[in-house]
């Protein structure tokens, strides 16, 4: 998410092998973390970002591996924190996982 409320659309899927990136625990700054500062500042943003999301059958993706936010080589990843709370209304997780193409994958280094 942008600070003018955007949000980044960044493929999770690895294009040769059709492995679904998730993070394999969540970021420092998960914003499902107890105590981010994200959750009492824009606590509406995020309610309506992870209920479009799960509405959708879609996912979060990670901010911290999303391109411009992220150290190089880390390819965008679907956010562990969403997984775990919401994951069985993603879709990119229910094929995933039904076809054995879940890839976990270790946060980068805040």
């Amino acid at each position: 998410m942008f600070e003018d409320g955007t949000v980044a659309c960044a493929p999770v899927a690895d294009e040769a092998t059709g492995e679904i990136r998730l993070l394999s625990e969540q970021c420092s700054t998960c914003i499902f973390r107890p105590g981010n500062p994200f959750r009492s500042t824009m606590p509406e943003r995020i309610r309506s970002m992870v209920a479009d999301a799960a509405s959708d059958e879609g996912h979060v993706t990670c901010h911290s591996t999303l391109p411009g936010s992220a150290p190089a080589g880390v390819e965008p990843a679907i956010c562990r924190g969403f997984a775990d709370t919401y994951g069985g209304r993603s879709l990119a997780l229910r094929f995933g996982d039904a076809l054995g193409l879940i890839r976990e994958v270790t946060p980068p280094s805040s």
